[in-house]
Parts: structure tokens; sequence; C-alpha cells
């Protein structure tokens, strides 16, 4: 969609509208089309290239497809194994890899140029669709949820039911009945902020980097010296971006690690 055409706030909402399904006929069931089908199409081609390599691996000389898959293995697996230790390769590690591989092609659609991919969207009759699914809140607190999910239930299987609710209100000022109350806050607080801290940040990154990209482009829009310095920004933002693309899907990834071993841990 031409710029030229939109006011700024036209501009910006346009691109920041999800493609919109609403459930039922009250109206309070909202499916992101966008966000649900990109994180779904991404997942299955990157897992499916990495299943289709590792099936295809050998003993012998690695190829350079085998090599790069291995590299990131080890990298995970030496991150996890730095946090995590009982036995890692059971489900923390493959997890882990999966949270980091996935986080970031999701956060790396930030690239694809947004007036470019509107175009695109639009010959196929989608006039609405944002790229990047971890630019909606949705996406990131579903995922942090899952992990905090994952997080009370290793903490229950390692501990024990009647451990757990014991760690609840006697962690971390002690068994004394008059501290319970102050111990149960102090824990509530901690389960509630951790999937709001974990979602939070991810989100909160890559939705600034996509109104900067908006914002640039709006200013590239302007005129022969917008155009200029909107490219010049353009691409030096794009460039620190790509350090903010891996270093949110490496947060994110060291962060489950760290609330799952912190489940298998006592106080």
């Amino acid at each position: 969609m031409a710029t030229g055409h939109l006011t700024p706030s036209e501009y910006i909402g346009h691109h920041l509208s999800f493609n919109q399904k609403v459930i039922g006929d009250t109206g309070f069931w909202v499916l992101h089309m966008d966000t649900l089908i990109t994180s779904a199409l991404l997942g299955i081609v990157v897992f499916g290239l990495l299943w289709w390599v590792v099936r295809g691996a050998t003993s012998g000389v690695p190829t350079k497809r085998q090599a790069f898959v291995e590299l990131l293995v080890e990298f995970v697996d030496n991150q996890v194994k730095s946090i995590f230790h009982g036995n890692r390769h059971a489900f923390i590690a493959p997890l882990a890899l999966t949270v980091f591989v996935w986080v970031l092609v999701m956060n790396a659609m930030d690239f694809l140029p947004i007036d470019i991919m509107a175009i695109v969207y639009g010959w196929l009759g989608l006039h609405e669709w944002r790229s990047v699914p971890t630019s909606d809140i949705n996406a990131t607190f579903a995922l942090a949820l899952a992990v905090w999910l994952l997080m009370i239930f290793f903490s229950i299987k390692v501990k024990g039911l009647g451990g757990w609710i014991h760690e609840l209100f006697c962690s971390p000022f002690g068994t004394n009945p008059l501290v319970w109350p102050a111990n149960f806050a102090f824990n509530l607080i901690e389960y509630i902020s951790k999937p709001l801290s974990h979602s939070l940040r991810l989100f909160g990154n890559m939705y600034a980097g996509e109104i900067i990209f908006l914002l640039l482009g709006m200013w590239a829009a302007t005129g022969l010296a917008g155009t200029f310095f909107g490219a010049l920004l353009g691409a030096g933002w794009a460039i620190f971006h790509i350090l903010i693309v891996c270093l949110q899907a490496f947060i994110f990834m060291m962060l489950t690690v760290v609330y799952l071993s912190m489940a298998h841990e006592s106080h």
C-alpha cells in the first residue's frame, strides 16, 4: 500500500492490524489467523529441514548442512549443561533447541520488507496480515505460559504434590505457621511474574523493532533526502536488528532452561 495516500497513523495502523477471525456471536474469542498460520508454517518448515538433515546424517565427513546442525545442537546443549544438572537429554535440551530455533525464525520474519510483503499479501487477498508472530503478545504469552505449565508439572513430578505445596507455604522464610501467608504471597508473586516477564520481554523488543522499521519507511517516503537517510538508517537498523533477533531468541531459551531447572530444585 502506498504511503503517500495515508496519514502516518493510518499507515502504522494498517501494518499493525491483525487478520482476525471472531469465534461465536459474543466476540469474546478472537483468533489472530496470521500469527497462528505463520508460526505453524515456520515450525513445520524449519523442523522439517532439521529432520531432513538429521535423517541423512553420516558418521563420516559431514556435509555443510550436517555440520551447521551439529554446531547448533552442540551450542544449545552446552548452554543447557551449564544450567541444568540432571538428565538434560531426556527433555530439557530438546525443548531448549525447539524453543531457540522456533523463536529465532519467528523473530527473523521482521527482516522481510514490510511494504513489499503487504503488496504480496494483497495479491493473495490478505489485506491485513502481520508477518512477525512474536510481535503479537498472544503468541509470546502462549509460549511463556506453556513453559510456566511445564515448570509447575516438573515441580510436582520431582517434589510430589505435597512437597510442592509445602514449598509454596514454607519457603523462603521458614516453616513457622505465622510466616505461611508471607511465604505463599512471595511465591505467588514469583509464579505470576515469570510468564509475564518471559513473554513481555520478547514481545516488547520485537514490537519496538517493527515500529522502528515502519517509522523509517514513512521517513523514506517524504522525499529525496528522506529516501536517502531512511534507507541509510534502515540498513543500519536492520544490521543491529540481527543482534536483537538472535539475542531475544537466546534469552527466551535461557529463561526457559532456568525456570525448568528451578523446578527441579528446592529452595
